[in-house]
């Protein structure tokens, strides 16, 4: 595997948990109980819209429907409740562009202001509901609601759909949330950056990620998050660092964020499709077939460009295939899926350390 930062400089070791892994500049008490699974969170989301909807007096409704924005706003930015109710939708939820600003009116501490986009779906619908609140007077202070209020709805929704009262704190909601991008595969300092936590020191990477960089990163992201329109399990979101053009072919290199390098090889017609050149923001997709795991502590010698060094996190095994999901040690999880009999030689369990490797050939380039 090749690295552009010193592996001192690399996240610390991510603490497996179930099926679920959380890094510790995030959460300090890595804990199953502490974060809401995918279901959950769904569940929950869908608790309140149909608590909101089925309030019959217009008044209850409308103070209803101030609840479902903040728990949106929480649920899809990451925020603080506090946060989230300093929020003038006028001045800080930018529609067009769909992005939510904290610390507007913050500058005069010396804190610094932060942008977190969300997606065009669910800015539309958290605009749709502002529509059918009241008067403009009433529409600038929406938000301010009092927090002991507004934590004892989150309570009663959450049991009201079975779930344990105090995984529906606001704070929570954030942690899951953090867990969630990172399960699918948002680089750790996108994700530390989003949340408003210090970034790890990036100097260090041989291409250097600016903070435009970083939110042009989480805004693709997410708006790829509502709208998956790919089969391949594998993302990594990078910058380009070298070209290397021959005949027939380029060679493509990126680096990630976290200071892994990803290399592919696409033809040169498709390179002057795609406008590609060095310090552009790209995705590499791989699918999980082409994804070969290989046994030992030793970096594997093959052809192979790219190697990835990882810990078994899920094993699915099915009559046909088996799919692996190891996780590397920026927090990326890599997916592989091999034949159930080449499963049975490999003689892998959970917890294994394995090589993750792919061919530059089974690297799919997309840009936006």
């Amino acid at each position: 595997m090749k690295q552009t930062r010193n592996t001192s400089d690399q996240p610390s070791a991510l603490t497996a948990v179930s099926e679920r892994s959380y890094h510790g500049s995030i959460f300090s008490s890595p804990n199953q109980d502490t974060c809401l699974d995918l279901i959950q969170l769904h569940k929950l989301e869908q608790s309140f819209r149909d608590w909101a909807n089925s309030a019959v007096r217009g008044d209850v409704r409308l103070s209803r429907l101030r609840i479902l924005i903040i728990f949106l706003l929480i649920r899809y930015t990451g925020g603080k409740l506090s946060e989230v109710l300093n929020i003038n939708p006028q001045l800080d939820i930018d529609f067009e562009k769909h992005f939510v600003r904290f610390g507007r009116t913050l500058k005069k501490s010396g804190r610094l202001q932060r942008i977190v986009h969300i997606s065009e779906v669910v800015c539309r619908e958290i605009q749709a509901t502002i529509a059918h609140l009241s008067s403009q007077k009433a529409f600038k202070k929406m938000l301010k609601l009092d927090p002991g209020f507004v934590r004892r709805k989150f309570y009663e929704r959450a049991e009201a759909c079975g779930i344990a009262k105090q995984l529906g704190a606001p704070e929570i909601l954030r942690k899951s949330r953090a867990v969630e991008l990172m399960q699918n595969n948002l680089p750790l300092p996108a994700v530390q950056k989003l949340l408003g936590h210090s970034t790890p020191n990036l100097t260090s990477s041989y291409v250097s990620f600016s903070e435009d960089d970083i939110q042009e990163v989480s805004r693709l992201f997410i708006e790829r998050e509502s709208s998956r329109k790919t089969s391949a399990r594998n993302s990594f979101f990078g910058k380009i660092q070298n070209l290397q053009r021959g005949d027939i072919q380029t060679k493509v290199t990126l680096t990630t964020i976290s200071g892994f390098t990803v290399t592919t090889v696409i033809t040169n017609e498709s390179l002057e499709q795609l406008a590609l050149k060095e310090g552009r923001l790209i995705t590499a997709e791989v699918k999980a077939p082409w994804v070969i795991l290989q046994t030992g502590k030793k970096e594997p010698k093959c052809s192979a460009e790219n190697r990835f060094n990882g810990v078994i996190e899920r094993i699915k095994k099915g009559k046909v295939n088996t799919e692996y999901m190891l996780r590397i040690a920026d927090g990326t999880t890599i997916c592989s899926i091999v034949s159930t009999e080449s499963a049975r030689h490999l003689a892998l369990d959970l917890h294994d350390q394995v090589w993750a490797i792919f061919n530059g050939f089974a690297v799919v380039i997309n840009v936006q």
